[in-house]
């Protein structure tokens, strides 16, 4: 049977690809964070490899330059829009709490 996902069309490729972006990458290139690769899969933290160009709207799985490090929730957030359509803000730091003496 065919697999449906185009990512898993040729398991091999996509996987030199996938450990050739851990290893060039440290920050998730959607929030700009660091991500944190000894995660395990399915945590929001966990590292992913997001295509620029979502494969939906014809970007390849396996080209280098359509591949990015990002993490899970970022690219989950993103979904398959288009690169800079909606602002990330999945994983930062809550901006700090400004307070005023002011009673």
């Amino acid at each position: 049977m065919a697999s449906h996902n185009p990512r898993r069309a040729n398991s091999a490729m996509r996987n030199k690809l996938r450990a050739r972006v851990l290893r060039e990458e440290t920050h998730c290139w959607l929030c700009g964070l660091l991500v944190d690769k000894t995660l395990p899969h399915g945590l929001p933290g966990s590292p992913e490899i997001d295509e620029i160009i979502p494969v939906s709207k014809g970007g390849s799985p396996f080209e280098r330059s359509n591949c990015r490090l990002a993490h899970r929730l970022c690219n989950a957030k993103r979904g398959n829009k288009p690169p800079g359509h909606a602002k990330v803000l999945a994983l930062q730091p809550p901006k700090p709490l400004k307070t005023s003496r002011r009673w």
